[in-house]
Parts: C-alpha cells; structure tokens; sequence
C-alpha cells in the first residue's frame, strides 16, 4: 500500500523489524505479533500484540522482546559460552542468567531506547515470574535474583518492583559471598570468556560449583557426561531473555548437608528447545534438565501420592480450541513437514505391505474335499485314473490389535520433535487402520507451569510436608481407538498450539494410557511411548526428594513390563530411555522417529509370528 495509507499499527510493525535486524546485525531477524505467549525461535521473535491505539508501554514492551532477540543474536557466542557451563543443576541455571544479564547491557550501554524497552519488557515478564510471588528465602528462585542482581550491577537499573521483595530476601546473603565477583563483573563485559571465568568464581564463592582444581566425585561423572552431551546438542544457543528458574533457596543447605540428588534435581534448569524459544510472559518456562538416576538409588519401600487429584484433567484435543483453529494448526502442520511426509509415507507402505502377508489366506492342496483345484486338471486329462485334486482355503493366525501412541506434551519437545511425533503418529495411525488394527493417539502434560490449583491448595493447607505430586495433570485424547482416523486428523494440530507443551508427569500417564488399553477387548495391546527423557515438574520436585517423580516412573515401568499383558515400548528423542525400559530406542535426531516407530512396530509383529 502507499506510505501515506499505511496504519499506524502497519507503520509500528514494519518499523519494529527494520529496528530489529539493525540491532542484531541480521538481516534474517523477523517479527510476528502473538495475543499468547511472547517468545523467540531461531530468527523469529513473537512479540506481544499492541492495541491499535499503540498504548506507549505497550510498544516498549514489544521492542523490548525484539530487543533481546536481536542482542543475543549480536553479543552471545554459543561456542564460548558453552566453554565454561557448568553441569545441569543451579549452577548452570545462575551462570545462564548472569549471561543474559551480559548480553542487555551491552545493548542498553549505547542505547537508551533499548534500555527503556528492555526494562520494560523485564518488569512485565516479572510480574507472573515465582520471584513475584516469593514470601520467604525458599520461595525465591535463586538463578533469576542473582541475575537480577548481575543485572543492577552492570547496567545500574534498580532490581524492578515486581522483583524487588523477592530479591531482597537473598540480597545479603549474595553480597556477602559474591559481592567482590558481582563488582568485577563489569570489567568483563566485552569479552564473553573472560566474563564467563568470573561468572564460574561466583558461583564457586557462593559454593554452587567446586574449586577449578578439584575433580568431581565419581557420582557426579553421569551429570557432567549428560552436561557434556547437551552442549554438543547445542541446547544453550538461544537461552530465554531472564529466564525464571524456579529454584529456591533451600539448594544451600542440602548442598552442604550433602544431599545426594535433591538439589540438582529439584532445582532443575531452564534451557531452550533446539530450535531456541524463548521463555515468555504470562507463563514460567520448564525445567529441561532431565537426570537418569541408577536403579540402584531407588527404595523399594517408595510410595508415591498426588497431593490432590479434584483439578485433574482428561480432555479431548477439540474441547481445548475450535474447529477453526484446529483446522489452522493442523494446515501449519502439514506445511511444515511436506518433505517429511513423503519419506514417512513410503516407510508407511513398506510397514503395510508387510502386515498384510501377515494377514493373506494360505491354501492347503492335495485335500479330499473343498474347492476344485483347476491348477491340477491337466493331470486328469493325462492320467485318467488320477483322483480330482481340491484345496483348502485357511486363515493366517492374525491376533486383533490394538495400538496406544503416547507423546510427551512436555516443553522441551517443542519445535522439531512434536512436530515430528504429530505427524508421525497420523500417518501411523492411518496406515494400521488400512489393515484392522485400531490406534490410539494419547499426550500428557501439565495445566499450569510449576503448579496450578494442586499448588495453591497446598499454600492454603499450610504447607504439609511431603505433599507428593503438586501440579494438574493434562491427559488428552487426540484419537480413541475407535474413532477413524478421518474424524481425528484435524486433532494432531492441537500439538502445534502455542502455550500446550508445558510440564510432565510420565508415570502417571502411562498408567493411564495402560488402564485404557487394559479395558480394551483386543487379544494383544501395544503401548509406544514416545518422550525426550525423565519426568520434570519444578513444583513437585521443589518440596519433594530430588527423584521422586523418576522413582514413579520407574515403578510403573517395573510393574508394567513384569506383571501386565500389555507390551511396552519406548522411543526417546535426544535422551538415553533405554535406562527406563527394557525395550527402547534412543534417537539423537527426531527426524528419524518416523521410521523407527515403524520399524519398531513391525518389528513386534514379526516377533509374534516367531512364536
């Protein structure tokens, strides 16, 4: 349209991308507007949407998540940030934040815009941040107060308001140990390894990594193998803008009372998808990092519990959005993987053509009785004194199945790999109800980010201790065994949805998954689980044994593969499951998961037909 017919809102948008790629020095770098939740993927940053009167703090807010994008893509080197990371746990969540706090003030150093945007967009990002509603120093998340802290020192913007109780809880006992560090900060902040060499001297003062010199204790080589392997995925590339770590303050004491996994795993890290989102307002981000504990650490007298089950949900995928946005997710999803689907389809076929031998008839000849063999009447003709030939037309013994896919909705399958799993799963789903076996299509995750209602219960009853697990379960149903695939295929979208993928509870999931397959009539009932690793949810495991939600599922997986009839497979996306299951595979790449779940499926019928 001509420049003097543009809106204001038109002008605002194309300014803000102009803006955008001039700061980050990437002409690559692009905006979209979202009402859900603001973040950032790779080159592409969701920025709140502004009222068409363009409101002034609206618009800050705005150019500040575009802002941070284009920072980090300037001022943040995956390479040598990832030199100096320490292992999964607080530290790494503190050493994270301190660097996004690098990366905003060099931008606001020579920009006062950009400051004022990026305060800005900060103070509201707070307000639904656990830090705001921190009463006490073990309701505070410790990475995001002494990022905040960082943050103060190096750009000399007061701690925002929303913030500002929260980080005042800790404040002295952070001076106190790493003030002189917190001061050298500054001099640092153009080199990022020299800056991460002070960052690593923090967090030793504040005895939340050891000495340089010192070497790990055998029992922590799992963890530093695990940080290892992340780094060589690239999973800190694109690391959320102040991202909220729900860690609390009672990561001191266990430290030093030697608590051998609570305070790594129940102050669980934020990091980004591989495809680098970035968290966003209105809703905390997940704890990706996902430790394997031994069978060995495990107690056979554990007993798991829900601290309540009344907020608990199972629903439908077209009871949580509309026709009209599920037919909208569903056409994103298949733009998006038009060149995978024709790989995964003829992998399809393949798997087709092979359960249908399993299901042709066989004839049995040379019987004094059925049906005229006309193959053997030229023997007559010949030899008039040889008998009529018949045949007898029998069936291949072909078990009624039924098959339950169960995906991980959790948030670290978001990008790439749920994308992959939905349109998996639909072609799967397709192909086997070509050849009579039903297909179920089931994913869990959570309502709400580090608790929900099952939480603010919890706060209400005064906090008993021991509560169990302390979030409101999402089981959702993208297709029952019985509804056909036509009728169902518009539901997968649903897994594109921004804001769906948040926690996960994996034990409980399978049980229900297991609970519907056990009540189905079919003679053989297969349950594929498809994930990226242990079960995480900060709420439950900030007031819970570090493990507690990893004991479950190892439990349920026990009883599941020793006592059920159901049979149980696993397939792990970018993490090693074959430590939960007896029957696994392990991905590094999800664009494999197309054909290793078909594989694995016709791997299980001709396994039956050896029997």
């Amino acid at each position: 349209m001509p420049a003097d017919d543009k809106s204001p809102i038109e002008a605002f948008r194309q300014a803000l991308v102009a803006a955008t790629r001039a700061i980050g020095g990437d002409a690559e770098l692009n905006v979209s507007y979202t009402a859900d939740r603001p973040g950032g993927t790779g080159t592409q940053a969701r920025v709140p949407q502004p009222a068409r009167s363009l409101p002034p703090e609206q618009v800050a807010e705005a150019r500040g998540w575009a802002d941070a994008l284009a920072l980090r893509r300037r001022h943040h080197n995956a390479a040598a940030h990832g030199a100096a990371q320490p292992p999964a746990g607080l530290a790494r969540e503190v050493y994270d934040a301190v660097e996004q706090a690098r990366i905003e003030a060099l931008g606001a150093r020579g920009m006062a815009g950009v400051a004022a945007n990026l305060s800005r967009m900060t103070e509201a990002r707070l307000k639904a941040d656990p830090i705001a509603r921190a009463r006490s120093r073990e309701e505070v998340p410790l990475a995001a107060a002494i990022g905040l802290i960082a943050r103060e020192r190096l750009t000399g913007d007061p701690v925002p308001k929303p913030a500002r109780a929260g980080v005042a809880l800790v404040r002295d006992w952070v001076e106190a140990k790493g003030g002189a560090s917190l001061d050298a900060l500054a001099d640092t902040l153009d080199d990022q390894a020299a800056f991460a060499r002070e960052v690593r001297r923090l967090l030793q003062e504040l005895d939340l990594t050891q000495a340089e010199s010192e070497k790990p204790e055998s029992g922590d080589e799992d963890s530093e193998d695990e940080a290892q392997q992340e780094q060589e995925d690239g999973g800190d590339e694109d690391q959320p803008p102040g991202a909220d770590t729900g860690v609390d303050m009672r990561a001191e004491a266990e430290a030093q009372q030697g608590a051998e996994t609570a305070a790594s795993s129940a102050e669980t890290e934020i990091e980004t998808s591989e495809d680098g989102e970035m968290a966003g307002e209105g809703e905390e981000r997940p704890s990706y990092s996902r430790p394997n504990s031994r069978a060995s650490d495990l107690s056979p007298d554990f007993a798991y519990r829900a601290y309540t089950q009344r907020h608990d949900e199972i629903v439908g995928a077209d009871e949580l959005c509309d026709p009209e946005e599920l037919t909208r997710l569903r056409g994103h999803l298949d733009a998006q993987l038009v060149h995978l689907q024709g790989a995964v389809t003829r992998l399809a076929n393949r798997l087709q053509r092979r359960l249908m031998a399993r299901q042709s008839r066989a004839w049995e000849f040379d019987q004094e009785e059925g049906l005229l063999d006309t193959a053997r009447l030229p023997r007559i003709v010949t030899n008039p004194l040889s008998s009529l030939s018949f045949k007898i037309e029998r069936e291949t013994e072909f078990k009624d199945t039924v098959v339950t896919l169960l995906i991980d909705n959790s948030g670290s399958m978001r990008g790439r790999p749920i994308s992959i799993a939905a349109i998996s799963a639909d072609i799967l789903a397709r192909t086997l109800e070509r050849v009579g076996v039903k297909v179920e299509i089931l994913g869990f995750t959570t309502r709400a980010w580090k608790g929900g209602r099952a939480r603010e219960d919890w706060l209400g009853a005064g906090r008993p201790p021991r509560p169990g697990r302390l979030n409101d379960l999402r089981h959702i149903i993208y297709k029952a065994a019985d509804a056909p695939w036509r009728r169902a295929r518009k539901n997968l979208g649903l897994m594109m949805r921004e804001g769906l993928l948040k926690e996960n509870i994996d034990g409980e999931a399978l049980l229900w998954a297991h609970a519907r397959l056990a009540a189905r009539p079919e003679e053989r009932r297969v349950l594929m689980v498809i994930s990226d690793g242990a079960p995480v949810d900060d709420s439950t495991l900030s007031v819970n044994t570090g493990n507690y939600l990893e004991r479950h599922l190892r439990q349920v997986i026990e009883w599941i593969e020793t006592r059920s009839p159901v049979e149980l497979v696993a397939i792990g996306i970018g993490h090693d499951v074959t430590r939960y299951y007896r029957r696994a595979v392990t991905l590094m790449d999800a664009e494999q998961l197309g054909g290793v779940l078909i594989e694995q499926l016709a791997g299980l019928f001709d396994e039956e037909r050896r029997r």
